[in-house]
């Protein structure tokens, strides 16, 4: 339900955003403002490349978690989790740093 959810938004964001370039596009007279905001809009794809990094390392840290072994009351399962995501913000970081030269 929540992934159908997160689809449907993730659409209609998409389809605004394209009428809106469309619309920017379509004037005669484009100003350092508009120049701004379609800046703003096209920065949607690396949003993307920043969730999927991080959802895939918070991926590979629970199936790593399925190999450690640990008990109930240890906090050994919040640490892995939060290495792997911490991992992953620093890829994004890297690569959106490399991009940018």
């Amino acid at each position: 339900m929540i992934a159908i959810l997160i689809a449907i938004s993730v659409i209609i964001v998409v389809i605004t955003n394209y009428n809106l370039k469309r619309r920017i596009l379509n004037k005669e007279n484009i100003d350092d403002k508009m120049y701004v905001i379609l800046n703003n809009l096209t920065g949607f794809n690396s949003e993307m490349l920043k969730w999927g990094i991080i959802l895939l390392f918070g991926g590979v840290g629970l199936i790593v978690l399925e190999f450690l072994p640990h008990d109930e009351n240890t906090p050994l399962p919040y640490g892995v989790m939060t290495v792997f995501v911490a991992l992953g913000f620093l890829t994004y970081y890297f690569v959106m740093k490399n991009q940018k030269k």
